[in-house]
């Protein structure tokens, strides 16, 4: 029996994939994610019940995506220590318990610090539950896993909008936490019957100066993209982003010298996972100003009512689910190089085509680019999420796996604070032909220049990359075995597509 290669992997936990687990994991994502930003619409309700300004209730969204952003970081080391599922619990009861705390706030400061709670309980289940769904799945399973967990990234921007603005309406805001209440509860329940029991490791030591530059770095560099988006004629969102940039580049220095790292930084000796950091940032920068940037061209440049915009963005929902059963059959066929060159080519091409509508553009048309756009989306969604953990070996899979949850928290904020900036600068030069949504046109056509990056990163890919996970090529001579993964590249080895098996390899 082959040894073990992580503290917190028992073997039981890699014998085969459990698509029930991964749709818990996949549920509590849904509620952080959608929490993250469901309160925009239930801005000026909240503000009339606490009797303040409008503007002043956007500390508690900034306080809930910090806390989560710094939180991120040490969330594998305590999965490591204590034991994921004890973790992973242990998240869902607080940010549960916080939702509540929430809906009973009697003051913006109540309020405040119970986001502060959530966004400590969100920080835990993201990448923690991620983490026990990947250690029981092999890489031949691998894409239907992540075909579970990228839903929630997709669906909650788009569909946030409509949810909080119904609750708040037909209901009240208070509703947009109660409801978490009972999926919370029926999560805890689950979890504590689908998570494999795990025991830490008591002698896994903190990474001190690791965790506070890291914490500090994540955290400064978050806020000063909120203060991008939100006040940028300040100066403290450039000092902060500055700030936050140095804290993170002296924890690299710090990690690659360190005894025992916060995060194993080889695993960016890995092309594919690196692709993530690269291409797959952009990417995910770019596929973020959507859900920002639709709603307010068709509501400040177009007229349109927050109902009728909501409806016309849904449409991108649309395209997410619609998409969705060809996404893996795709990249199995074509394999990920190809995909994610597609995938950010058609994005682009919807981004300048936004940048073509107007109001009197017919509804039917722009409901079918919509479609398309969530549908590109989706693709290119699940082909990086997938990729990016192809060639990483077990034991590295914790870190792997918060170095990318805390890059896709970088990744969305940073979308939003470019969409904004840019709609500044071009709103700035519109002095001649005073169109509304001038602003949002340059927005869009910027966005499709940026994402043609992600392109260029994807071209650069082996052609072969990540071929153990799409078994482009080899499944028709060799079928995966279930509950077995292919033979996995050494770290920095360049991707290759596994040799058909004669018979068991020498060793070396």
């Amino acid at each position: 029996m082959a040894a073990r290669t992580h503290p917190d992997q028992p073997d039981s936990t890699r014998s085969g994939w459990n698509p029930r687990l991964a749709l818990l994991v996949a549920a509590t994502f849904f509620m952080e994610f959608l929490d993250g930003t469901v309160l925009t619409t239930a801005i000026p309700s909240i503000a009339a019940d606490f009797a303040i300004p409008a503007a002043d209730v956007n500390i508690t969204m900034t306080a809930y995506l910090l806390t989560v952003a710094v939180g991120i970081p040490i969330s594998g080391w305590l999965a490591e220590r204590f034991g994921a599922r004890r973790i992973f619990c242990s998240a869902i009861a607080v940010f549960t318990l916080a939702s509540l705390a929430c809906a009973l706030s009697q003051d913006l400061a109540a309020l405040t610090l119970s986001r502060i709670a959530q966004g400590a309980g969100g920080a835990m289940m993201v990448p923690v539950g991620t983490l026990v769904v990947l250690r029981g799945t092999p890489k031949s399973e691998l894409l239907r896993a992540t075909a579970f967990l990228v839903w929630p990234g997709l669906l909650a921007p788009v569909l946030a909008p409509l949810v909080g603005g119904a609750l708040t309406t037909y209901l009240s805001w208070h509703w947009i936490f109660l409801v978490n209440i009972p999926l919370g509860a029926a999560a805890f329940t689950a979890a504590l019957r689908l998570v494999p029991v795990a025991a830490g490791d008591p002698r896994r030591r903190l990474d001190w100066p690791g965790m506070v530059l890291t914490t500090v770095g994540v955290g400064a560099l978050v806020a000063g993209l909120e203060l991008a988006s939100s006040h940028p004629e300040l100066p403290w969102a450039g000092i902060s982003a500055v700030a936050g940039v140095a804290a993170l580049i002296g924890a690299v220095a710090w990690m690659r010298r360190a005894p025992h790292p916060l995060f194993n930084l080889q695993v960016f000796r890995t092309r594919t996972f690196r692709a993530m950091a690269t291409g797959g940032f952009v990417y995910r920068v770019t596929i973020s100003s959507v859900p920002f940037l639709l709603p307010l061209m068709f509501q400040t440049g177009f007229g349109w009512s927050p109902l009728q915009a909501g409806a016309m963005v849904a449409a991108v929902f649309v395209g997410n689910i619609g998409i969705k059963p060809a996404t893996t059959p795709l990249i199995r066929k074509f394999g990920f190089k190809a995909v994610l060159v597609f995938a950010s080519l058609a994005s682009a091409s919807t981004f300048a085509l936004f940048a073509l509508l107007t109001p009197e553009t017919p509804e039917a048309l722009m409901f079918v680019l919509l479609v398309c756009s969530g549908a590109f989306r989706s693709i290119g969604f699940s082909a990086y999420a997938s990729v990016q953990y192809s060639d990483i070996p077990p034991a590295q899979l914790t870190s792997a796996n918060t170095v990318s949850a805390t890059m896709v928290q970088l990744g969305t904020g940073s979308g939003i604070a470019i969409a904004a900036l840019l709609i500044r600068i071009f709103g700035a030069q519109d002095v001649v032909i005073h169109d509304p949504a001038r602003p949002f046109r340059g927005a869009f056509l910027a966005m499709a220049v940026l994402m043609l990056a992600s392109t260029a990163d994807s071209l650069l890919l082996p052609r072969h990359a990540g071929a153990a996970v799409s078994q482009r090529g080899h499944r028709q001579d060799q079928p995966a075995k279930p509950g077995v993964s292919p033979p996995e590249p050494e770290p920095g080895e360049a991707p290759h597509p596994p040799r058909p098996a004669e018979g068991p390899a020498p060793r070396r």
